[in-house]
């Protein structure tokens, strides 16, 4: 188990928003110290967007490293201001760098890497940190996490989480400016992020919620949980907030539930504007449809990017499904999402 900050989660790793750091400090001091030699790159497994990288490649550029993985929330809704200040101060010197560090084991695949960043057009170039090197050499602990690297090399600042961004603009135009950059734009980026990609709501009282047995809770089902084997599992009549429940038959493994027959269904009684779903579909690759419900009707104008008016999707890659966007006034709402087809691994719940 990799160390964490204590009093945060004593989980590997996690996604995290500034709010939840808060307690720790400002996440950006005013003052810019030298924080150490950036670490080297070489423990990337492959390159995306760009020939490998190293350390002497990149003396005389100003470096952001972004440490995310593309179903982490936490790690998309930061992309608008990356991409963003990556097109902006490229002749002036910046060098943005992705390293994708994976949580599930699906992200350790190339093509799945592949397809998010094309999706996300991600341009800059993204490290396959697939067996966490880069990670460890950084000794990070977070996703996302950003580390500003001046032109000599030396890491000279780093927060995580969401938020903050034009304080991170201003790091970037310190250095870039220390690095002799003359003429910069001075505002900061100005843009809105869409479907998944778009800022938190205020609203969120559910937290994120893992299915599989190595670090899910709040499980409602009538029966108990049955580690790698398949059972059969009802719900309860009501739930309470923040619990959810299978139905159907279903095997939980330690990252996640998969389905054994068609039919099956889970629900969660949440209270956030959004709710997202990380998903796969079975080993077989076949698309598996769904059917989601917001207390019990379709969720009309309620339905996120990855479904209908009609609760209508299919699952067809393994990602965050973005299932419900709510407007207007939140309250506690029962989601259910019922599969048509076998096969689907159900991951982790997330909200915004």
């Amino acid at each position: 188990m990799r160390n964490v900050i204590i009093g945060l989660s004593l989980l590997p790793a996690i996604g995290v928003t500034v709010a939840a750091l808060g307690a720790l400090g400002s996440a950006l001091r005013p003052a810019l110290a030298d924080e150490g030699r950036m670490p080297e790159l070489g423990g990337a497994l492959g390159w995306l967007n760009s020939d490998p990288l190293t350390g002497r490649s990149l003396r005389g550029k100003v470096v952001l490293v972004d440490f995310w993985t593309y179903t982490c929330i936490n790690s998309l809704r930061p992309l608008p201001y990356i991409r963003a200040w990556a097109e902006k101060y490229k002749d002036a010197g910046l060098v943005v760098i992705g390293v994708h560090t994976p949580e599930f084991s699906f992200e350790k695949e190339r093509p799945n890497v592949q397809d998010a960043v094309r999706t996300l057009k991600v341009g800059y170039p993204v490290a396959i940190d697939s067996d966490y090197r880069i990670w460890e050499a950084f000794a990070n602990q977070y996703w996302p996490a950003l580390y500003f690297i001046d032109a000599k090399g030396h890491i000279r600042h780093h927060y995580f989480g969401e938020g903050q961004y034009a304080e991170a603009e201003r790091v970037l135009q310190q250095l870039l400016k220390e690095n002799g950059a003359s003429g910069l734009d001075e505002s900061v980026v100005r843009v809105a992020g869409e479907g998944i990609e778009a800022a938190p709501s205020a609203t969120v009282q559910t937290p994120e919620t893992y299915v599989g047995y190595r670090r899910g809770e709040s499980f409602a089902s009538l029966e108990r949980q049955a580690k790698d084997t398949v059972r059969t599992y009802s719900l309860p009549e009501g739930l309470r907030l923040n619990q959810w429940g299978l139905a159907g038959s279903w095997s939980i493994g330690p990252e996640s539930a998969a389905l054994a027959a068609a039919g099956g269904r889970i629900a969660f009684r949440f209270h956030s504007r959004d709710l997202h779903f990380v998903l796969a579909p079975g080993k077989d690759g076949r698309p598996v449809r769904f059917r989601v419900t917001l207390d019990g009707a379709a969720p009309g104008d309620a339905h996120g990017v990855d479904s209908a008016p009609d609760g209508s999707g299919e699952v067809r890659e393994p990602r965050l499904y973005q299932l419900v966007r709510q407007g207007g006034r939140v309250t506690d709402r029962t989601f259910e999402i019922g599969f048509l087809d076998a096969g689907v691994r159900a991951v982790v719940f997330t909200f915004g």
